[in-house]
């Protein structure tokens, strides 16, 4: 019978094949590892100097927000003097008044008017338009007229003005932010309507609110 045993030879060059062809296999799988992190390098390269995805640059805001009308000016000049009189008002009440409700009140006058009078005097810069830096001489005289109380008449004098004060303005502030063309006015105005919202109610919450202040105020309503 013939003999199936193999040639040593030819198992010999087969092996050597797979050995060679293991190894191309290993250096072919190098070389894409390599590739690999070599293109993930360059991209992280590119992208940190690239914007993030969705990123907005913000654009430069236009001066040129509405026209101005001799009202949006006028109430510039308004809010700024109210802040000149009523924080120092609202200082007096922490040493004059003898309700804690009336110093209450005072530091709503302080926060409100600091806040307010920032904006207004940004947007006057902005806008281009002067506004004072005093208060007018009556409300000038006003803080005169409290610097003399003490005790319950100055609580009684605070709200008398201070509300009446806070009325006459908030009819011009309904005008002002119905009819303004310019954004920065209406702005202003929204934020003045909140402030003297809430002044005339921690005022209206000392219960010294008298019906003469209010009928003053009515009478300066347009018919």
């Amino acid at each position: 019978m013939k003999s199936h045993a193999r040639n040593p030879r030819t198992t010999s060059r087969r092996g050597r094949l797979m050995a060679a062809a293991v190894a191309l296999v290993a250096v072919v799988a190098a070389v894409s590892v390599w590739l690999t992190q070599r293109n993930s390098s360059a991209n992280e390269s590119v992208s940190a100097n690239l914007p993030a995805a969705g990123a907005v640059q913000a654009a430069p805001q236009s001066s040129n927000t509405g026209a101005l009308t001799a009202l949006d000016k006028l109430f510039l000049t308004k809010v700024r003097q109210a802040g000149l009189w009523e924080m120092p008002a609202g200082r007096l009440a922490q040493t004059h008044a003898s309700s804690e409700a009336i110093k209450r009140a005072g530091m709503h006058l302080l926060d409100g008017h600091s806040k307010l009078d920032q904006l207004d005097r940004e947007d006057s810069e902005a806008l281009n338009v002067p506004i004072p830096d005093q208060a007018s001489a009556e409300q000038q005289g006003w803080v005169e007229q409290l610097k003399n109380a003490q005790g319950h008449a100055f609580d009684q004098l605070f709200v008398d003005l201070l509300r009446a004060s806070h009325g006459k303005i908030f009819i011009t502030i309904g005008e002002v932010r119905a009819s303004t063309k310019n954004d920065l006015i209406r702005r202003l105005a929204t934020q003045a309507n909140n402030t003297v919202q809430d002044h005339m109610d921690v005022l209206e919450d000392t219960g010294l609110v008298r019906d003469t202040t209010l009928d003053d105020v009515a009478s300066t309503i347009p018919k």
